[in-house]
């Protein structure tokens, strides 16, 4: 008897833990939607990560295609980490949070970019520097807030 009422106790605890992992954003979801953030600079092109080459940084859960790039990620985190937390480049120019596509990107002094979608990254594309320049002052206000707050 004395077993099985241990046997219960381990098995929710570890359903606990289940579920707490599962709340913790940055353990259940990868940033950049599971792409390799270094082949944008090395490859040219964005290469999705996997599961075998995995760094957290700043509790965020980045993926490589390979060792190489895992490692140069955390030799300097800070050279690869996409702006603005990966959400869209135009969207934080207005003041928004929108989900950026890891497929819709550009990479500006040695900074990747993403957008939201072709069009809107069009439209980013007729002033660069002053909309990356409203987005930077932008990031200070809204970095902290939720996307829907705004």
């Amino acid at each position: 008897m004395k077993v099985r009422s241990l046997w219960i106790t381990v098995l929710a605890l570890f359903g606990l833990v289940n579920i707490a992992f599962a709340g913790d954003y940055a353990n259940s979801t990868p940033a950049v939607q599971g792409y390799d953030v270094v082949s944008y600079h090395t490859d040219k092109r964005p290469i999705r990560g996997n599961g075998h080459f995995v760094a957290v940084h700043d509790g965020i859960t980045y993926q490589f295609a390979n060792a190489e790039n895992k490692k140069a990620f955390t030799a300097n985190p800070e050279k690869y980490i996409p702006a603005y937390g990966g959400y869209c480049a135009f969207g934080v120019s207005v003041g928004k949070k929108f989900i950026g596509d890891p497929e819709v990107w550009r990479i500006v002094d040695g900074r990747l970019y993403l957008n939201l979608d072709t069009r809107i990254q069009q439209d980013w594309a007729k002033d660069i520097s002053g909309r990356i320049a409203k987005a930077d002052k932008n990031w200070m206000k809204i970095q902290d807030k939720s996307p829907a707050s705004l």
